[in-house]
């Protein structure tokens, strides 16, 4: 964080722009208000270049030259970044299938995959990826999440897949965001779209959900790594709230349980999973304990009305995002190597897969 700027100054939100250069009128907006952070979508990347300048001024409009900007960039379906300016990497199920020949194979596949989706990142200023999914689906999941998201069916293979990438996109210096804390697995509607309710008991969901994200939790890459709650109902915890805006479920089960103590993202609140209009939404996912809520897609007039009601950051989410920042600067490597003869050594690990998934 600059010398001038304090995370406690910035408003504990991260928002999007409308397209690949900012507006006078977001200038203007980010200057008065201040945001944590920005996300990208596929809009706001047309070329290297282009989103390079982007995320400097995104930074610049708010004073603070290494504020965290964003994207989903998992690979496969989800992927902002496409071809031909960029190169588009495998889907998770890719790597899941590979785990089912061998695990540790598909572990160096995988954080060799991550490293370079990572690289590519880190060249245009970008500094957080929302990945990996560690969600384990159930049979009945919604085919959004399950398609081609997820790391397969097996706990273990999904943990240490997920600690793969997280340490793969670490050494390239870009921060991973684990999704969707507590499991968004059970899940038979897309949250995009709907509230998912999931009635499993704790037991169930503590021997099978949760496990993955105890264990990046309790791994050595703890404090490095930041977290996306679920919009998701798990009515024995909270019959009345989603995860992303239950306190009863940030205390109990994402802090207590599975003793996550990273920083907590909601995702998106423009979702049509919450209800309510923008500004109670924010204010009900800060409510919640979450670190930094999250608005994209929204109009202009939302954006700036979800800014209005937002807290700045804690001191507490303070304590968390300084410690994330500095393990994503410890822990950077240059790339050795030429990134296309990597490229070609992944392509060579992963077979027909890789032209299957981009």
């Amino acid at each position: 964080m600059s010398a001038d700027v304090q995370w406690t100054d910035l408003k504990a939100i991260i928002i999007d722009a409308a397209g690949p250069e900012l507006t006078p009128e977001e200038v203007a907006l980010f200057k008065r208000e201040k945001p944590a952070g920005f996300i990208l979508f596929r809009r706001n990347c047309v070329s290297k270049k282009q989103v390079t300048d982007l995320v400097a001024a995104m930074r610049e409009a708010v004073g603070c030259s290494d504020i965290p900007v964003l994207i989903d960039q998992e690979g496969g379906t989800v992927a902002r970044l496409r071809q031909p300016e960029w190169v588009e990497y495998p889907a998770a199920k890719v790597f899941g299938d590979l785990a089912m020949h061998s695990l540790e194979k598909a572990e160096v596949a995988v954080q060799l995959n991550s490293r370079l989706m990572g690289a590519d990142l880190i060249e245009m200023g970008i500094t957080v990826n929302c990945a990996p999914v560690v969600d384990v689906p159930s049979p009945d999941c919604h085919e959004f999440l399950a398609g081609s998201r997820t790391y397969g069916r097996d706990v273990k293979t999904i943990s240490h897949l997920g600690a793969a990438v997280c340490r793969g996109l670490l050494e390239a210096g870009i921060t991973p965001v684990i999704k969707h804390i507590p499991g968004h697995g059970r899940a038979k509607v897309d949250s995009h779209h709907g509230l998912p309710l999931v009635e499993s008991s704790l037991s169930e969901l503590s021997e099978t959900d949760f496990k993955p994200f105890k264990y990046l939790a309790q791994s050595d890459m703890k404090t490095a790594l930041w977290a996306m709650a679920a919009h998701v109902v798990y009515s024995k915890a909270d019959h009345d709230s989603a995860a992303s805006v239950s306190r009863t479920i940030t205390d109990k089960i994402v802090r207590g349980e599975i003793g996550f103590d990273g920083v907590l993202l909601a995702d998106d609140v423009s979702m049509k999973a919450l209800g309510g209009t923008v500004e109670s939404r924010v204010k009900a996912t800060m409510a919640a304990g979450m670190d930094l809520t999250m608005l994209c897609n929204a109009t202009f007039a939302d954006r700036a009305a979800a800014l209005s009601v937002t807290p700045k950051v804690s001191p507490e989410a303070a304590r968390r995002l300084i410690a994330a920042e500095k393990a994503r600067k410890a822990g950077a490597k240059q790339v050795k190597g030429n990134k296309n003869q990597l490229r070609q050594e992944l392509a060579e690990m992963l077979g027909n897969s890789w032209k299957q998934a981009v």
